[in-house]
């Protein structure tokens, strides 16, 4: 039962909420300097973008360069420097200053001269059994040229494609954006489109060749299934930097309108915020 004499509990006084210190001084300086350096980004970040990539896609042609005219210096430093991004693979690379401009291996079946022809002059492999593949891709890898062959880029043909015509896009792309609004591409596409041509060119490759015995002996059980699903082979140049290049201008075609409205919507609040302070007008 309920009496005036029941004690009630004393209402808890609300704590007043923290004031937020403002932001002054030198602590206020570095801010502005970040927030203008990501408004500046956010307006020019097609023009970056594009100059980063042009830069990293002629580091590697300029290898070759570098080591035909003797500055093995810089050439070298290049190829040391991409090498975790590649596998640099000559007979799966474009060349410069020699014979020819790619030496694809004799399955490939193209009609230049494969690099078997040429693997006896070529001290890296030396001792290298014929049907051991793991052996030739690593003499390959190490290869650089010489002077009758020329001297290999520093990316391999697929990827020469892929970064080239990610530039290329790129370029197309801050043209056609002043004209007409990009869609980007719906990623099912992308996936069966875009990366579809450059992974079953890829992957039919490499279960090739891993299914193919290091001693030149028959796959047997279930490799020889394998085996008899994706054969050896191996592709030609062309067909390595025709996939590489449709996927690159697939990649630019999905990913650039989404960075391009993130980009848009920083510019605007960021603007907004330098034009308070008086940063910007």
């Amino acid at each position: 039962m309920t009496t005036d004499m029941e004690t009630k509990t004393p209402p808890v006084p609300e704590r007043p909420a923290a004031r937020r210190q403002p932001v002054t001084g030198r602590q206020r300086a570095v801010v502005i300097k970040i927030d203008k350096f990501v408004y500046w980004l956010s307006r020019h970040w097609l023009a970056v973008l594009n100059t980063v990539i042009g830069i990293y896609v002629a580091l590697p042609i300029l290898a070759p360069v570098f080591m035909n005219a003797g500055l093995t210096g810089p050439g070298r430093a290049i190829y040391i420097m991409y090498s975790p991004m590649c596998h640099q693979m000559a007979q799966r690379s474009f060349f410069l200053f020699g014979e020819q401009p790619a030496y694809p291996r004799a399955i490939a079946g193209t009609e230049l001269t494969p690099i078997e022809a040429y693997v006896d002059d070529i001290p890296q492999f030396e001792g290298v059994a014929p049907d051991n593949w793991a052996q030739f891709f690593a003499a390959a890898r190490a290869f650089v040229g010489n002077e009758r062959m020329g001297y290999k880029m520093a990316l391999c043909e697929r990827d020469i494609g892929i970064y080239s015509f990610v530039f290329l896009s790129g370029l197309v792309y801050a043209v056609l954006r002043r004209r007409t609004q990009i869609k980007p591409m719906p990623m099912l596409a992308f996936i069966i489109l875009g990366m579809g041509p450059i992974a079953l060119d890829g992957f039919s490759q490499l279960f090739g060749y891993w299914t193919t015995p290091l001693d030149g002996s028959a796959a047997s059980g279930l490799v020889a299934t394998i085996q008899s699903i994706f054969p050896l082979r191996e592709s030609t140049p062309l067909l390595r930097t025709l996939t590489g290049a449709w996927f690159g201008l697939a990649l630019v075609w999905l990913t650039y309108p989404h960075v391009a409205a993130g980009m848009k919507e920083s510019q605007e609040e960021l603007g907004d915020k330098l034009r308070q302070i008086g940063e910007i007008q």
